[in-house]
């Protein structure tokens, strides 16, 4: 046991590390970034934070098409179905492509409307659409980074990742300041150095994927008729459960524009340094599911269930850390990233108690790579929705309305950990279950079961054992939400 512990250690952090260093980069650049808007004034954070919540739906379309690619080729992979693998990565790149310019084009169109709603001041309309034009651009070659990323990362490589994120991070620092203030180009200036790095990072990522041989065309109609299919039925719920996100963000912002554009520009620096402060966490979910659907591939269950154990302890300690040093730094940090002395004092008292849930808020988003790495994007999609509509925006809501905007952080830190503790429960219950929760105590078979193999590749001859008609049924969405209040 000790030296399987071991070696899915050394696994693990073999695959974290280039992710790490390069979310690391990604996040430094995004608040040094925040900090030079920040010297421009309140109304532009504003902008910015009247713009995350959408930019939050455009991270769902890439990361579920993300998660599919992972899952999917890292699966067939274990299989050893290296051309399926191949082909796949096109018909996922050809997708993604054609999804991200149709949203991008959308959320131009209806940009007034959609800063409306989320209660933006009709004053900040000229600015937020200024800024869009290059950020919506920015935002797509982000997207087509992102599946880049997922492929290499599918194959078990996350080193070239991690390399170009740390790449484009560094030119996006460098063109910063001189796009802000050199050629006084303001907040869009931001947006257009993003541009920039991004676009040297997708030509030096594609590049590498051709010369490295990751991706090879159908061979027919038919396989890539076979492969859509395949494609959409995991990826709808798996985009899906990542819409929820940016839904849940869009709600929690225009709750917070109810006490002024201050409050959404300390609001918005906040999510920055929430995305900073999970990295690990971020890490893990893009690092784990091409671990999981290898050993899935090969059917050894028992490792997967040792390697989720060893990330969630790992989370739990490491949150705690950050929580305690996000405590003691909050004074001098939020001096740093805004001059305003309201936002400053509204990003303090964030800082202050919303980070004490983080473990528990990693230890969430861990469930839901699992459960979508194991073949289950229904369970993820469930773990998700009820983490944002049952526990963080409920919560969030209370809290404004019995104490105002520090009521509306302890909320936020109150579903926060509602939700670990939720989703712990029904990944214990229904994703990978413990060998004395199996029906007479009986030892899990040595391949996995037809219910957790929802990808379906090509048949093997090796004799599977097949769970239950009545276990079939209890993995049914609408029985896992049935039971979820029978939970122990």
């Amino acid at each position: 046991m000790t030296s399987t512990v071991a070696s899915l250690s050394q696994q693990l952090f073999r695959m974290t590390w280039p992710m790490l260093i390069g979310l690391l980069a990604i996040l430094s650049c995004q608040l040094v970034d925040s900090a030079f808007i920040g010297q421009l004034g309140a109304k532009p954070l504003a902008a910015v934070g009247f713009s995350i919540p959408v930019y939050q739906l455009i991270i769902g379309i890439q990361v579920g098409l993300g998660i599919a690619t992972t899952t999917i080729i890292s699966t067939a992979l274990g299989a050893d179905k290296q051309r399926y693998a191949k082909e796949f990565g096109v018909l996922v790149i050809g997708c993604g492509l054609v999804l991200i310019v149709i949203i991008c084009l959308l959320l131009w169109q209806f940009q007034q409307s959609i800063v409306s709603t989320l209660g933006a001041d009709a004053q900040l309309y000229p600015l937020i659409g200024e800024y869009w034009f290059p950020w919506l651009i920015s935002c797509g070659l982000g997207a087509m980074l992102h599946l880049g990323y997922s492929i290499f990362r599918a194959h078990g490589e996350t080193f070239t990742p991690g390399m170009i994120m740390v790449l484009t991070s560094l030119i996006n620092l460098v063109l910063d300041p001189v796009f802000i203030f050199v050629l006084d180009l303001g907040l869009s200036g931001a947006a257009w150095a993003t541009c920039v790095a991004f676009a040297a990072g997708c030509l030096l990522l594609y590049l590498k994927i051709l010369q490295q041989q990751l991706i090879c065309l159908p061979q027919s109609l038919m396989a890539i008729t076979a492969g859509l299919r395949r494609l959409f039925s995991f990826t709808a719920p798996a985009m899906l459960s990542q819409f929820i996100p940016p839904l849940s963000a869009m709600i929690a912002t225009a709750l917070v524009a109810f006490y002024g554009d201050t409050a959404v520009a300390a609001w918005g620096l906040a999510i920055r340094l929430e995305f900073f402060s999970l990295i690990a966490v971020l890490s893990l979910t893009m690092a784990m599911p091409p671990i999981i659907g290898r050993l899935r591939g090969n059917g050894d269950i028992d490792q997967i269930r040792l390697l989720v154990k060893i990330a969630v302890v790992f989370v739990a300690v490491w949150q705690l850390m950050v929580a305690a040093i996000l405590y003691s730094a909050s004074i001098p940090l939020s001096q740093i990233l805004t001059n305003d002395e309201t936002v400053t004092l509204i990003l303090r008292e964030f800082l202050w108690v919303v980070p004490t849930s983080y473990s528990a808020l990693g230890i969430c988003m861990i469930m839901v790579s699992v459960s979508s790495a194991m073949g289950m994007p229904s369970l993820a999609l469930i773990i998700s929705a009820l983490r944002l509509l049952a526990c963080y925006l409920p919560l969030l809501l209370i809290g404004s309305e019995l104490a105002g905007l520090n009521g509306l952080f302890i909320g936020a830190m109150a579903g926060n950990l509602l939700a670990g503790v939720m989703s712990w429960s029904l990944y214990r219950r229904f994703c990978i279950p413990s060998e004395s929760a199996l029906p007479g105590n009986l030892q899990p078979p040595a391949r996995l079961p037809s219910h957790l193999q929802a990808i379906n590749l090509p048949p093997t001859p090796t004799r599977r054992l097949k769970p239950s008609k009545a276990h079939r049924q209890q993995l049914h969405p609408h029985r896992i939400l049935l039971s979820i209040f029978s939970i122990n």
